[in-house]
């Protein structure tokens, strides 16, 4: 299962090409996850969540949103349900794949979260491929600072919901995986991070289900949203699409968006938001691929 994005601040439709654009980049990514899924449940939310990095329609990789200051600075993070081994890595410039970098730390560090130049450093080290500012810049994303550079206040993709994207995979070896990346908010200040590379937050994975949400992350944060879920199916019994919805009540009543794809380890789905759309979709070793929006 993957997304591509929820949660709005401002009004408006989106632009017929850009939609098809994220389709289609939407197609590739389960069908790139799907293959992978063949080997692991962390190839399969890597190689999904990597060819949304690439497809510039999305707010993570090559689509990352600019700050204040004009820079892109990227997140991610990924964790296994198995062992409950985590990588994630925050504030990071030029890296092409941000998720790739974040399996890196997974397996390749005594430390789970990495940021900054620090991050960078790890990942030259690990050979993870850098990529120019051109191959960063959209006049599209420029266009979406200076419009609000002036304003005390940020935006979650100015309201078309193609944002934070994320995978969740369970395999033939009955292992679960979550993965997320996002480039955080236009206009963002003073390094802000938000909920897609803390794990419990944006990201988590046990032997009971992989979760990746997207939305407004200070509202995730402060809600432990993704471990609430596998909390309520550890502690209450939940089934998994009640405690997805609960969690999503929780930032609702804080003043939240957003919205979650959830998987457990009986291969049940859930894919609740609370916005006007959140882009998602979903497909099995044997199925075809299912794509949704609104």
């Amino acid at each position: 299962m993957i997304h591509g994005g929820a949660g709005t601040l401002f009004k408006g439709r989106l632009d017929p090409k850009r939609e098809a654009l994220a389709r289609e980049g939407l197609q590739t990514a389960l069908l790139a996850g799907q293959q992978a899924l063949q080997d692991s449940a962390l190839d399969a939310v890597e190689q999904a969540v990597r060819a949304l990095e690439d497809c510039p329609a999305f707010n993570a990789g090559r689509g990352a949103v600019y700050s204040h200051e004009g820079e892109q600075h990227m997140d991610a993070a990924m964790m296994y349900g198995k062992d409950r081994s985590a990588g994630a890595i925050a504030g990071v410039q030029r890296i092409k794949n941000p998720i790739s970098l974040a399996r890196k730390v997974l397996h390749h560090s005594p430390h789970v979260f990495l940021i900054g130049q620090g991050a960078e450093q790890f990942a030259r080290e690990h050979h993870c491929v850098f990529a120019e500012d051109t191959y960063f810049h959209s006049d599209y994303r420029w266009q979406q600072l200076l419009a609000i550079r002036g304003q005390q206040t940020t935006a979650l993709d100015h309201g078309i919901g193609l944002g934070t994207v994320g995978a969740v995979a369970l395999d033939g070896q009955g292992q679960l995986a979550a993965a997320t990346s996002t480039g955080g908010m236009t206009n963002k200040r003073y390094g802000r991070v938000g909920d897609s590379p803390l794990i419990g937050c944006g990201t988590y994975a046990d032997s009971r289900c992989a979760v990746s949400a997207t939305g407004h992350g200070e509202y995730f944060i402060r809600s432990a949203f993704a471990y609430d879920i596998a909390a309520r199916l550890r502690y209450a019994d939940m089934p998994l699409q009640e405690a997805c919805e609960a969690a999503l009540a929780t930032i609702a009543e804080l003043g939240g968006g957003g919205g979650v794809i959830a998987i457990d380890a009986k291969g049940n789905v859930a894919m609740p938001f609370n916005t006007g759309r959140m882009y998602r979709g979903a497909v099995t070793c044997d199925g075809s691929p299912e794509i949704d929006i609104y």
